[in-house]
């Protein structure tokens, strides 16, 4: 069964469509979640906003975009509302954690994904939110301008000057 039709049933209020429908775009929904907010948790947190968010106004979906885009948007929107407001707690590191073998090419590869993850927080939110719809939602440019309401041309230069801000993060400094 297509989109069109899942969809047709979720608006008669049938649930198992909708979960076979989500079901589909979970994943990329899912990236959207985690790299915007940066960690599992938090990620986790918005994915269960954007599911709820989702159901409780399919009504509002008009078929303009792909269903996958619609959802990503609320991914995108439910992730950047949890960090505003998490950006009034501060951050918690607790003590006594046990660090992982540093030695070991798993370590290196969670220390890189770390790095990125770290880069990333660091851009400015519109760069951030264009890269993570492009690279982790596979958006297009004219999708992303929908969702950010800016001319596509603006889109291509958020995520050219956030993957140059990303880059320079990222390469250690020369001494």
């Amino acid at each position: 069964m297509n989109d069109g039709a899942l969809l047709a049933l979720c608006r008669e209020g049938d649930s198992a469509a909708f979960g076979e429908l989500v079901g589909r775009h979970r994943t990329h929904a899912w990236a959207v979640c985690l790299q915007i907010t940066g960690n599992r948790h938090d990620a986790e947190d918005a994915l269960q906003d954007t599911l709820t968010s989702a159901w409780q106004n399919l009504h509002r979906f008009r078929g303009d975009a792909k269903f996958s885009t619609w959802l990503h948007r609320i991914a995108a929107n439910a992730s950047l509302s949890l960090i505003r407001r998490r950006k009034e707690v501060l951050d918690y590191s607790p003590e006594g954690i046990d660090l992982p073998d540093l030695s070991s090419p798993t370590a290196d590869r969670v220390a890189d994904v770390d790095a990125v993850r770290s880069a990333l927080a660091q851009l400015p939110e519109d760069f951030r939110e264009a890269i993570v719809l492009r690279e982790f939602a596979d958006l297009s440019y004219s999708e992303i301008a929908a969702h950010q309401r800016v001319g596509i041309q603006t889109v291509k230069s958020r995520i050219s000057r956030g993957r140059a801000q990303l880059v320079a993060l990222l390469t250690p400094a020369v001494g």
